[in-house]
């Protein structure tokens, strides 16, 4: 896994989320690439990376209900807690990917078990 040891790939695959280039989409496309190119070798980045891509998709989904409650209500709670929870999220999970403990974020619909 391009010399790391694993835990460190999936510290990695978790702060990746934290690529802000939207014009790219690249906070979206790296942790999943990083999964899919090693997901079949180490069963441990398999379980980290489904939780992260569990992640994006809720991400995408709060995100888009965030933004429909603002346009109706004008309310900008949603999107900032969202926001917040965004930078959180990864930074806890790639803390505990060091340690070698599989974080299940709160909050995340489960599409691949």
């Amino acid at each position: 896994m391009f010399g790391m040891k694993t835990n460190t790939y999936c510290m990695l695959l978790h702060l990746s989320q934290l690529l802000i280039f939207p014009l790219l989409g690249v906070g979206l496309v790296v942790p999943v690439l990083l999964w899919a190119i090693n997901k079949d070798k180490e069963p441990l980045v398999d379980r980290h990376g489904k939780n992260v891509v569990n992640w994006l998709i809720s991400d995408a989904i709060y995100a888009s209900v965030g933004t429909i409650l603002f346009f109706v209500w004008g309310g900008t709670l949603t999107i900032e807690a969202l926001a917040f929870v965004s930078i959180v999220f990864p930074i806890i999970g790639g803390i505990k990917a060091k340690d070698g403990i599989v974080w299940e974020y709160p909050l995340t619909i489960r599409f691949f078990k």
